[in-house]
């Protein structure tokens, strides 16, 4: 009796929050899901249909949806790749003894905290900008022309902004590995005649790799939705150059004002989401096992 008291008084005590987390999931989902299946136009008020799969239909069918597909992939191996390499190197480099390594790490893990609005701005103004870039400064200094980033390398320009605001994550999750790591393995591995090349390939990246499989884990998760980056950058252009499927999401239901459309690449959006986050899910377990 006391056990099945105590069962019921901790459901009741949870009962609240789990009643918030489904009233704030369940319902905007069920929402788009109803909206999905309407011909929907916010400039057509009072005229919506039911209309089946037909916006899926749609959607799927759009070549944009591919281009943003094929953006969407790049984004995220091109981010992936910059923050994992990236954040190997810089955690490797943070973890040797020098003086003001508290400040340098610090100023290393700073980016993670800026607003992606914030970041994109500074990349955009600061960095980017064509006339009074850095990057433009710094190629007049040298003799050469300044290269538009934003508009002709637009994708490879945002996989660098995402990838700065990432990395800082990737290094502290592979720093706190890096220390974790035995330094008599490492100590035994040297004396005995190992290089620095032997004994960070045998050694430490084997250590390293369950933090990778986490960071790839969590970064592709929220790199699937990057959008402040794009909105603020190059809003999806030149044409759909730098578009990816949550700002195609957004482009159909508030630029073009269709609900329904926007509705069903939400859902799809979603869908495949859950399937990358599923495989990255078995493939961290079948890690984590070995």
């Amino acid at each position: 009796m006391a056990t099945a008291h105590s069962r019921a008084a901790a459901r009741l005590m949870i009962a609240p929050a789990v009643i918030l987390l489904l009233g704030w999931m369940v319902v905007p989902l069920s929402m788009t899901i109803y909206f999905s299946f309407l011909r929907y136009n916010l400039l057509m008020p009072g005229t919506e249909e039911f209309i089946g799969f037909l916006n899926y239909r749609f959607f799927l069918t759009d070549p944009a949806f591919f281009e943003a597909l094929t953006n969407t992939l790049l984004l995220v191996g091109g981010v992936l790749l910059i923050t994992t390499v990236g954040g190997v190197a810089l955690a490797l480099l943070l973890d040797q003894p020098f003086w003001g390594q508290g400040i340098v790490r610090i100023l290393v893990i700073a980016p993670f905290f800026v607003m992606p609005t914030v970041s994109a701005l500074v990349w955009k103004n600061m960095f980017m900008n064509p006339v009074n870039g850095l990057f433009a400064w710094m190629a007049k200094v040298v003799g050469l022309e300044p290269f538009d980033f934003l508009a002709h390398a637009p994708l490879f320009s945002i996989i660098l902004i995402v990838a700065w605001q990432w990395l800082p994550f990737a290094t502290l999750i592979l720093l706190t590995a890096f220390q974790s790591l035995d330094q008599e393995q490492l100590e035994a591995a040297e004396m005995d005649g190992a290089g620095f090349g032997s004994r960070f390939v045998w050694i430490m990246l084997p250590h390293l790799a369950r933090a990778i499989t986490v960071v790839i884990l969590i970064q592709t998760i929220f790199i699937l939705s990057v959008f402040a980056e794009i909105l603020v950058t190059t809003n999806g252009g030149p044409g759909y150059a730098s578009t990816n499927i949550t700002y195609l999401v957004y482009a159909q239901s508030l630029l073009q004002f269709d609900v329904g459309g926007g509705s069903a690449g939400g859902i799809v959006a979603v869908i495949l989401a859950n399937i990358v986050a599923i495989f990255l899910m078995r493939m961290i377990g079948k890690n984590l096992d070995a």
